[in-house]
């Protein structure tokens, strides 16, 4: 008899002024090493990391600078409960500040998303356990950038965020 498979929908809840990265690992050691990845990445960066063990204890590992973003990560944790799947909520900074560190740690085998959009996780569920199918970041768009619109975007990523000046 084959096993059946249910889909559902998790809300990321991401607290205001902040940032969540989703992703998948393979070894109890991913807490620790995340957090060195983050605090080496960008000095000011406040942040929280849980981490969804998938064998042994299976417990939620976690660490972090801030409080407040740790509980943020524990909480997206436990609603996601999928095997191997971590997740860093961080303010004062950007995922852009720390994404190629966290691609490079050795147990991180793929980011799901990072954003600080409205986050939902499609997780599929068999008699075996849980994980992460795909995201579905943000809204749908509506519509095709004018002229106007590049004009705002290359004033907005030079003039105000000061990318490439």
């Amino acid at each position: 008899m084959a096993d059946s498979l249910n889909l559902s929908v998790v809300q990321a809840v991401i607290p205001e002024d902040a940032n969540i990265i989703v992703g998948q690992s393979h070894f109890i050691k991913t807490v620790e090493d995340l957090y060195e990845a983050m605090v080496t990445a960008s000095p000011c960066v406040e942040f929280g990391i849980a981490f969804c063990e998938a064998s042994g204890d299976c417990l939620i590992r976690h660490d972090g600078n801030n409080g407040d973003m740790e509980s943020a990560a524990v909480e997206n944790a436990k609603k996601i409960n999928a095997g191997h799947v971590f997740v860093i909520v961080m303010k004062n900074g950007y995922p852009i500040n720390v994404l190629n560190r966290i691609k490079d740690v050795q147990e991180v085998c793929r980011i799901f998303a990072a954003t600080a959009n409205p986050l939902q996780l499609i997780i599929a569920e068999s008699e075996q356990g849980r994980g992460v199918t795909g995201v579905i970041d943000g809204f749908t768009t509506k519509g095709t950038e004018d002229e106007k619109g590049q004009a705002w975007r290359k004033m907005l990523l030079r003039d105000i965020i000061g990318y490439k000046r």
